[in-house]
């Protein structure tokens, strides 16, 4: 079969001859549907510096995919030929004391699919029983397969209280467009956003932002001061910008929460402590999903609350077309690109 591959240890992937995975006892083998881009594919694709120490080519790539078990393996109780899955990523030794004490999203024995282990850009994939979560068929295939990253935002949006908060979200990649839709679903008082391009200023207006103010045109903390003075409730940081860290420490209210999920190529950034310390601020740092407490809020959120992020896809292509995904995404013209199988 063909797959998308991390062939050599070289910018770029190809698409190559594979050979179709095999059952194993504890696994199931899907047959994938739709699969979602992901930054870390783009990273992978780019062969930078943390891809080219992780990846051993050749590898499989793909963490975020969907599809209908087709193989259960020896032991297998909870999955049955015929159901309908999304991928986890984050495969976790069981035994492991941070899975059992309810820590699994950071647990130090995970391995990730499509990084560590091949994934699922391919026509079948091989996974460990717990890392294919049951779907909903509400969800349309394309969400479906995005549920890892949508995972991420619903942690990060649900890392404290939302309903009648007023919230920040810095940077309307992916998963700030989601943060967005995610507010909006649980009922937040009022979506501030950040972003300078007008493609995804156009898509977080789309998915109830209320409003969104770009630095390319606007003195953001200027304005922020101007229209609420006495600060917001919460700041979602998506950005990994120094800039937009300033922002959240700077405008979140005394006892408001600052949660962060993007991630900063300087490491080494001075922040004033003792703002964060007067303040009261709770500072969160976020990673992944809950295991498996995140997959039930979006499941809940899905059958109960409607929620909605259908526009955050903004082209499906066939997986062969898997150079033209990777130049639109450079190029920042897309939301999430999905390729189907």
């Amino acid at each position: 079969m063909k797959a998308i591959a991390k062939a050599r240890p070289a910018p770029g992937l190809d698409l190559v001859e594979v050979a179709e995975p095999e059952i194993r006892p504890g696994h199931v083998k899907i047959r994938v549907e739709r699969g979602s881009v992901c930054g870390t594919d783009l990273h992978i694709y780019d062969w930078d510096a943390w891809s080219s120490h992780r990846v051993k080519p050749p590898r499989v790539i793909g963490h975020e995919f969907c599809g209908t078990v087709v193989e259960v393996g020896e032991g297998v109780t909870t999955h049955q030929v015929g159901d309908f899955v999304s991928s986890e990523s984050h495969i976790v030794d069981e035994t492991d004391p941070d899975y059992l004490r309810g820590d699994g999203h950071i647990a130090r024995s995970t391995r990730l699919l499509g990084v560590d282990v091949d994934g699922g850009f391919c026509p079948y994939a091989v996974v460990p029983v717990m890392n294919a979560r049951h779907t909903p068929s509400i969800v349309p295939k394309s969400v479906a397969s995005m549920q890892d990253a949508l995972g991420n935002a619903v942690h990060t949006v649900m890392d404290g209280p939302v309903e009648g908060q007023r919230v920040l979200i810095t940077g309307m990649g992916p998963i700030g467009l989601f943060a967005v839709a995610i507010c909006k679903c649980l009922g937040a008082e009022k979506i501030y956003a950040t972003e300078v391009s007008p493609f995804r200023i156009g898509l977080a207006e789309q998915l109830g932002a209320d409003v969104v103010l770009s630095p390319a045109i606007l003195d953001i903390s200027a304005e922020l001061s101007k229209i609420e003075p006495h600060g917001l409730d919460a700041t979602l940081e998506m950005s990994g910008k120094r800039s937009s860290l300033d922002l959240a420490l700077r405008h979140t209210r005394p006892g408001g929460r600052v949660s962060l999920l993007g991630l900063y190529a300087d490491t080494e950034i001075g922040i004033d402590l003792n703002n964060l310390i007067f303040k009261g601020l709770r500072l969160q740092g976020i990673i992944g999903r809950k295991m498996w407490e995140t997959w039930d809020q979006m499941t809940w959120m899905f059958t109960e609350k409607g929620l909605d992020v259908n526009a955050v896809v903004t082209h499906e292509m066939p997986f062969e077309n898997f150079e033209d995904a990777m130049q639109t995404l450079k190029k920042g013209e897309a939301g999430k690109i999905v390729l189907t199988f």
